[in-house]
């Protein structure tokens, strides 16, 4: 259902900036199990962490892990597979207009109201699962 107001055009703008999302112990796991290496080297050589929050360094002010797209997408955290698909866009069209300028893939052309409708569903098709 997703393909209905969104395509990722693997732009990158997503990936860019200082920081990076945090990841949640199953994103840790899974891109651990997608990298190949054990997770204490996956640490040293990717992750920053600070107390208790797990993210990706950056490089050059975008993602670790961004070269021309991702280069780990089957095992990216999950907020990162969410993005641009925010809940926040539900409650607020200056959250949709925002990110519709910063995201090529965003089919704009739906309507706002009909995008909601459809992003409502699968959010919350996501929650039964």
């Amino acid at each position: 259902m997703t393909e209905k107001i969104f395509e990722c055009k693997r732009c990158g703008y997503c990936c860019h900036g200082e920081t990076t999302v945090s990841l949640t112990k199953d994103d840790l796991q899974r891109m651990v199990d997608h990298i190949g290496l054990p997770e204490q080297e996956v640490k040293e050589k990717y992750l920053r962490i600070t107390g208790n929050v797990v993210q990706m360094k950056t490089v050059e002010g975008h993602c670790i892990f961004y070269d021309n797209g991702c280069t780990v997408h089957p095992g990216r955290p999950w907020r990162c597979a969410q993005w641009p698909l925010h809940p926040s866009i539900i409650t607020d069209q200056a959250n949709f207009e925002a990110i519709n300028r910063s995201c090529p893939g965003i089919k704009e052309e739906v309507g706002y109201e009909k995008f909601c409708e459809i992003l409502a569903e699968i959010l919350e098709s996501k929650d039964k699962t």
